[in-house]
């Protein structure tokens, strides 16, 4: 039997999401995909730590630190920069990233399964086996078509929605070539949920226009639904009632943590002068909206991160370590995961012995792996922000920040970022890799053996609070 064969689909997956970082690493120290121009100009209003410079380049390219953390912030779809994509990549270098983000975002297995299927006209036993772990497809026989119709409605939208962010920028007097290459990298970043913007504001500088904001955040929405709800959506649409617990839960999360976001945003930020305060109310609340879809995952910002009061970066803390919904292009512990455990906590103070939710009783094998999710993603959270602070001046507010930003693949950043020391960047590199595929994930990867018991303890019960 092969090594490939041999793996467990949890290590596969963390060895071509691996491989595909590596790639784009190598790709992005080319000298053709910079441009030669300063990297970075901080605006954050902090003093720089020392420039983050490690490992070597080819000639004029950019160096290992640099590609190796932008190559994965890319297909992790993150969106965390050391430099600013906008000035320091050329246009290979922003088509790399470009195709890095399309795959981090689809997902490595999901793209295989693709060209197996145009090629092959057909998937295995093994390859579905693993596409359906990555797509958190259940019944290997719909794989197949599952794949095509991710695939569809990806393309559908993002075209959609580059044909009006063209038109707008064509209407506000870019040229052509420009105007189409804008859209389509906004578009691909935005339904893929990464926050790259091929402009050094991000999207500042758009905040206040509706026919940028609203196509844009309509794809991150749509992405970060997940792929099995979007898949759900297209085949019932018209019978609500016949949706899984799954969409539900993420149509109600997801609900209610937009309409939540937006309505803090609004009431924290109306009079801070550095971000709502000096905008008329239609672009307020536009920004307030924005300020609570992008947390959520892509990482866009239409205003300036740093500016917030210290009480908007709690909120957009919560938004971004929540995430999305299952199996699509959001990170964060999911909306299923959140909406899992608060439904344990209401079952436990209400004193009742099964968990329900939405009119379903949940199994106590989902119980567990919500815990284990979420304590596992609050130990990496809470290590890599103990690092940061150790490494570098930032305090607990911008550690945090960062340190939830990177694990949930959202990209939003105080500032810091493109500043902290080449130790500080791998702690993010990491914790980004963690982010995208999962903790558990990773953890069963890392796992040398899984046992079965045949034994079983005595039971005991120790006192709990």
């Amino acid at each position: 039997m092969s090594l490939v064969r041999a793996a467990r689909p949890g290590q596969f997956i963390v060895g071509a999401f691996l491989a595909t970082i590596l790639t784009g690493t190598l790709l992005l120290m080319l000298p053709v995909a910079r441009t030669g121009a300063p990297g970075w100009e901080s605006f954050s209003g902090i003093a720089p730590y020392d420039p983050p410079s490690f490992g070597p380049s080819f000639g004029q390219g950019a160096p290992l630190s640099v590609a190796l953390f932008t190559a994965t912030s890319a297909t992790s779809v993150t969106g965390l920069i050391v430099v600013d994509t906008a000035t320091y990549w050329s246009g290979f270098g922003q088509a790399v990233l470009l195709v890095l983000m399309q795959i981090g975002g689809l997902g490595t297995m999901t793209i295989a399964a693709l060209v197996a299927i145009v090629i092959a006209r057909r998937l295995g036993l093994h390859q579905r086996t693993l596409t359906a772990a990555a797509t958190g497809e259940l019944h290997l026989g719909d794989v197949r078509s599952v794949i095509v119709r991710i695939a569809i409605l990806a393309v559908l939208a993002e075209l959609i929605a580059a044909a009006v962010m063209a038109t707008r920028f064509l209407l506000i007097g870019q040229e052509p070539t420009t105007a189409v290459f804008h859209a389509v990298f906004l578009a691909i970043s935005a339904f893929n949920n990464a926050g790259f913007a091929p402009f050094t504001d991000s999207l500042i500088s758009y905040a206040a226009d509706p026919a940028i904001i609203l196509p844009i955040s309509a794809l991150i929405i749509t992405g970060g639904l997940g792929f099995p709800v979007l898949v759900e959506l297209r085949r019932r649409f018209r019978s609500p009632h016949r949706y899984s617990l799954n969409t539900r839960i993420v149509l109600v999360g997801t609900t209610l943590l937009l309409g939540g976001g937006w309505l803090a945003m609004a009431v924290m930020e109306w009079r801070n002068p550095a971000t709502l305060g000096t905008h008329p109310v239609g672009t307020k609340l536009l920004m307030a909206w924005f300020s609570s879809v992008s947390p959520r995952t892509a990482g866009f910002n239409s205003v300036d991160i740093a500016g917030q009061y210290d009480v908007t970066w709690l909120v957009t803390d919560l938004l971004m370590f929540v995430g999305g919904g299952p199996a699509g292009t959001a990170g964060g512990i999911k909306v299923t995961t959140a909406l899992v455990i608060a439904f344990i906590v209401v079952t436990e103070i209400r004193g009742e012995r099964a968990v329900n939710a939405l009119g379903r009783r949940l199994s106590r094998s989902v119980h567990r792996q919500a815990l284990t999710v979420a304590a596992l993603s609050a130990l990496a959270v809470l290590i890599v922000t103990m690092g940061l602070m150790a490494l570098t001046p930032a305090n607990l507010d911008r550690a945090l920040f960062e340190a939830i930003s990177a694990f949930a693949t959202v990209g939003l950043s105080t500032g810091i970022t493109p500043s902290l020391p080449g130790s500080a960047q791998l702690l993010l590199i990491v914790l980004m890799f963690i982010g995208r595929l999962g903790p558990v994930t990773v953890a069963a990867a890392l796992a040398l053996s899984r046992r079965k018991k045949l034994y079983e303890y005595p039971k005991d019960r120790p006192l709990i609070g």
